[in-house]
């Protein structure tokens, strides 16, 4: 899942983005609104974070922009103001949630989880495809009623798989999808994650679920394209 978390508390942000990053959340950040703004209209993302109090352009303003605009990614806000008032503000500017400092970081993970279901076919916390069922709320995975253990990264992307079964997945999706602006397209990162999910999640069976599609890209399948 890519993140852009548009804060502009320097220690904060990098908090945030530690912890995000260790649940494989390829995160981008920005230090006001107008950069927020910028970087939400030219590069794809899951969720937005986005502080109220930022410098030269306010989250409120920020947010008022990207919907009018016709930008609908999720946008959950971020902010030291509680009051009633402060959250119907936010939410009216179109803000999908509104979460108060301080916050526990387990309940940013899960409402950053459930909004970026939002928009998509899943409506559940469990995706089940050919005999795969991952728990998205527990994180974990099985095939066929055997367990498999799977690194953070591995799980988003098999993740991203599941939920486009039968189609071409292409590696700038999964790039975007699953790391930041600092990605170097050029490298084998992605082939070789492929490589190591595929192994897990097909070894002692009798067919593979992961297919590449020479020039193209991958598709999750039953049967080989």
């Amino acid at each position: 899942m890519r993140v852009l978390l548009i804060e502009d508390d320097a220690v904060l942000a990098a908090s945030i983005a530690k912890h995000l990053k260790t649940h494989a959340f390829a995160v981008d950040i920005a230090s006001d609104g107008i950069r927020g703004e910028e970087l939400a209209k030219i590069s794809p993302y899951d969720v937005i974070v986005l502080d109220v109090l930022l410098p030269h352009q306010n989250g409120w303003t920020t947010c008022t922009n990207l919907r009018r605009d016709k930008l609908m990614t999720p946008i959950l806000m971020l902010t030291a103001l509680g009051e009633v008032e402060d959250r119907i503000k936010g939410l009216d500017s179109g803000a999908d949630d509104y979460l108060v400092k301080p916050f526990h970081v387990g309940e940013l993970l899960a409402r950053l989880r459930s909004l970026a279901r939002r928009g998509t076919e899943v409506r559940t916390a469990t995706l089940e495809r050919f005999g795969l069922r991952l728990d998205l709320n527990l994180r974990r995975a099985e095939r066929e009623g055997r367990a498999i253990s799977l690194t953070a990264k591995e799980f988003s992307l098999l993740e991203l798989f599941m939920m486009n079964p039968d189609r071409i997945v292409t590696r700038e999706e999964i790039s975007e999808h699953l790391w930041d602006m600092n990605f170097d397209p050029r490298s084998n990162v992605i082939e070789s994650f492929v490589r190591f999910l595929r192994r897990k999640i097909d070894r002692d069976f009798s067919h593979s679920l992961i297919h590449t599609v020479r020039g193209a890209g991958y598709v999750f399948a039953e049967q080989e394209p």
